[in-house]
């Protein structure tokens, strides 16, 4: 990163987490901060990814050909409702200064709503897509919301460390809630037990992790942001002006919403349906499934940490373009797999991959939002990524069901998203969109 210089900034050479914090930020609030990706990875891991994934598309919808298609299309139901809210409830927050009040409600929402996905059984098709596009919803509005606080802790130079620290430990908080739903499946699955016995029991399981673990961030992650006061019109027309502003205003940022939304197209592609793929195409039982997104948090936490430190020093740009080829391959060593060796080879890139482009997204948008509307751009940065959530799983769905049931096929035509992503990167400009978030900070300045 290209940023002036200050007088705190001569330490950045250093690695220390001191070196990385800006004045004022304790080491156990950045803790507390990492502590929600922690606790909200297992929801990700087990709800969307994993066990329940595939216990609606076999069990819940009795693996009717129109399974995928149909817990793709809640998921698309509740990111479409993001989009369309996001903007508004990101600006809303920064008016009143009330991030931590918008945290706290979303977690309880996606709390209480996976809680009430326990009782999903075979036959409550409307009943699970309801619950599930309700607690996902909740879940993107708290993701979006505890990364507009990553420019208040970090230093600028230090963006790409911090928030990789975030989602490498979250990773660690996957694997956690992941290994135990392992050992309570195999646990159920030696005394006789069906999937419709058991699955409920992980549910309640995961729910309870994140609660537990979302406490610290709401005992010591402080709200620095200062109200802003201004009032946002309504949703949909505050998604326009925003949509015109960064036209006008903001161009590179909007690149990076173009070019994020194309790449996570892919990405979502992969979190949601990488358990379906491994059952339906490959033949996973279960309990294979759960190690192999196991090991796929393993890479991403390492991803997600290691590639931090070198995305602050290469910049980001360069970073996630390495991070798309990486994705390439591994779309192309999955598709041309045949037996389980070389698709692990796969899960590994892809959880190498995964670590590094989630975290350098993070890191990337608090490079270019402007200081006192950190809410409302990074909620702009979520209408991208739910866009994609919407195209990908989607497209996905729509082709595996119009070839028959063709996985292998739907996973190539992913990688088009990774190639076009790369394309618009290539346009991106981090200096200059730098500028212009110094320019439109000093321009709020002025206004007020």
């Amino acid at each position: 990163m290209r940023h002036g210089s200050g007088p705190d900034d001569s330490a950045e050479s250093g690695a220390g987490l001191k070196s990385a914090l800006r004045p004022g930020v304790s080491r156990r609030e950045v803790w507390a901060w990492a502590m929600y990706d922690f606790a909200n990875s297992g929801y990700t891991t087990v709800i969307l990814t994993t066990v329940f994934s595939s216990y609606f598309v076999a069990v819940v919808a009795e693996g009717k050909s129109w399974a995928t298609l149909a817990f793709t299309f809640a998921l698309s139901v509740s990111y479409l409702l993001v989009m369309l809210s996001m903007p508004w409830l990101g600006a809303r927050a920064d008016a009143g200064a009330a991030k931590r009040r918008l945290l706290f409600t979303s977690t309880l929402a996606c709390v209480g709503a996976t809680l009430l996905l326990s009782f999903t059984g075979p036959g409550d098709i409307v009943w699970g897509m309801l619950l599930l596009a309700l607690s996902n919803y909740a879940y993107c509005v708290g993701e979006s919301v505890i990364a507009a606080f990553l420019p208040e802790l970090a230093r600028p130079r230090a963006l790409g460390r911090v928030s990789g620290w975030g989602w490498g430990f979250g990773y660690f908080g996957g694997m956690l809630a992941l290994g135990l739903s392992l050992w309570l499946a195999v646990r159920s699955e030696a005394q006789g037990m069906q999937a419709y016995e058991f699955v409920p029991h992980i549910v309640v399981l995961t729910a309870a992790l994140f609660a537990l673990a979302a406490i610290p961030s709401f005992l010591f992650l402080r709200e620095r942001s200062v109200a802003s006061g201004r009032r946002p019109a309504g949703m949909l027309a505050r998604l326009g002006e925003a949509w015109r502003e960064t036209r006008l205003r903001f161009p590179d940022f909007r690149l990076l919403l173009l070019c994020g939304a194309l790449y996570h197209s892919g990405i979502s592609v992969v979190i949601t349906l990488s358990a379906v793929y491994a059952s339906q195409a490959m033949g996973f039982t279960m309990a294979q499934t759960m190690m192999l997104i196991f090991t796929v948090n393993i890479a991403a936490a390492v991803g997600a940490l290691l590639f931090g430190h070198a995305q602050d020093r290469i910049g980001h740009k360069t970073a996630l373009g390495v991070t798309l080829a990486g994705w390439i391959l591994m779309v192309l060593l999955a598709y041309v797999a045949t037996g389980p060796r070389l698709f692990w080879v796969a899960a590994t890139v892809a959880g190498l991959c995964m670590g590094t482009s989630q975290s350098a997204g993070r890191a990337m948008v608090g490079a270019l939002a402007p200081a006192d509307r950190l809410a409302e751009f990074y909620s702009l940065w979520t209408f991208a990524t739910q866009l994609a959530a919407v195209v990908g799983p989607l497209s996905y769905g729509l082709i595996t069901w119009a070839s028959g049931g063709n996985h292998k096929l739907a996973l190539l035509c992913t990688g088009l998203f990774f190639v076009a992503g790369g394309h618009v990167l290539r346009r991106l400009d981090f200096t200059r969109g730098a500028q212009a978030r110094l320019a439109g900070g000093q321009e709020a300045g002025n206004e007020r």
